[in-house]
């Protein structure tokens, strides 16, 4: 299916049998006439340098899978891993292309997939897929992140993802939603690029003033959409919980409600791909950045279980309904 090899799995082993499953013992090949989770990682830092943030989340992918082969699996859904896909030589756009044909073949076997990142250059190659297998859905995108990824530039970065979605969606019915979106890290230009080209956003503040807004703001698009694509860019959360990004934020969400928007989404029904972008290992020596990764990693595929239970990933049907979708 791929360029790349299954990675290797470890961790902690209580004995055999499904009473003492962890996710080590649980994952296998991707298998195409089975359905279940897949992982997909995005081993990249070539945007954020390109951004000129901090390098090393071309580690991330092995460092979340270091973390998870130890949680426990409680579900009998398959686990796959299909592995990474590489930046050669600074080639991000070839990479990037190659991850969502990846991905779109996945989505089109009835998977549900989770990108491991990497920098957040893994959204455009996310988004590729997505469309790739899903070109007529109405969809909805929403970005934990504390920053827009609007940026105007000529070559792909970190930063631009969202100003490439936009662009490629425009006239589409296409929600967007930027939650956690810092002030002081965003210009003047990047909010009114936001509002021009229809991404709505909620700031880290008035999410934390005003959690019940931002759980309504998530069932509103959630209710006009098909499908739904989740990124989760780390640097969302408190510095204190995140270091390991290459922005850690001076403010941040608390994590119980970025959870809480994980599992309000995941549980939704209409989720088919999620990614998880920013870990740098080597800015976190104690873990703790790659140890909330994974936690999300089994926290999307917990939540989001019932759905493989009752009947697979098909768009649902019916019609925009037209509503401007914006929080300040």
């Amino acid at each position: 299916m791929t360029d790349f090899e299954f990675p290797e799995w470890t961790g902690r082993n209580d004995g055999p049998g499904p009473e003492h499953a962890r996710w080590h013992s649980r994952i296998a090949p991707v298998d195409e006439a089975t359905a279940g989770f897949v992982l997909l990682g995005l081993a990249s830092d070539e945007g954020v340098v390109r951004n000129q943030g901090r390098a090393g989340a071309v580690d991330g992918p092995a460092a979340i899978r270091a973390q998870l082969g130890s949680i426990a699996v409680h579900h009998d859904i398959p686990l796959f891993d299909g592995g990474d896909v590489q930046v050669v030589d600074g080639d991000l756009e070839s990479a990037q292309q190659r991850y969502g044909e990846a991905l779109a073949q996945l989505l089109r076997q009835g998977k549900l997939t989770v990108g491991l990142g990497g920098g957040h250059e893994i959204t455009w190659a996310s988004y590729l897929g997505v469309r790739g297998a899903f070109p007529d859905a109405r969809l909805g995108i929403i970005n934990l992140d504390a920053h827009f990824d609007n940026r105007p530039t000529e070559i792909a970065t970190s930063g631009t993802g969202f100003a490439q979605i936009m662009a490629a969606e425009a006239g589409r019915p296409t929600l967007v939603s930027a939650m956690g979106i810092a002030e002081a890290s965003n210009t003047a230009d990047l909010f009114n690029r936001a509002r021009q080209s229809g991404i709505g956003w909620v700031t880290d503040d008035r999410w934390i003033t005003y959690p019940s807004d931002a759980g309504q703001s998530v069932a509103q698009l959630l209710q006009q959409v098909d499908i739904v694509y989740l990124t989760i860019d780390l640097d969302v959360l408190p510095a204190a919980v995140a270091p390991g990004v290459s922005t850690p934020a001076t403010y941040g969400v608390p994590l119980p409600l970025v959870s809480a928007v994980i599992d309000h989404v995941a549980s939704s029904g209409k989720l088919v791909h999620a990614d998880i972008a920013e870990l740098s290992p080597s800015l976190d020596p104690t873990n703790a950045t790659a140890a909330v990764a994974a936690r999300f990693v089994d926290r999307l595929t917990t939540a989001a279980r019932g759905r493989h239970l009752t009947g697979g990933l098909a768009p649902e049907s019916g019609q925009p309904q037209g509503v401007e979708y914006h929080q300040d």
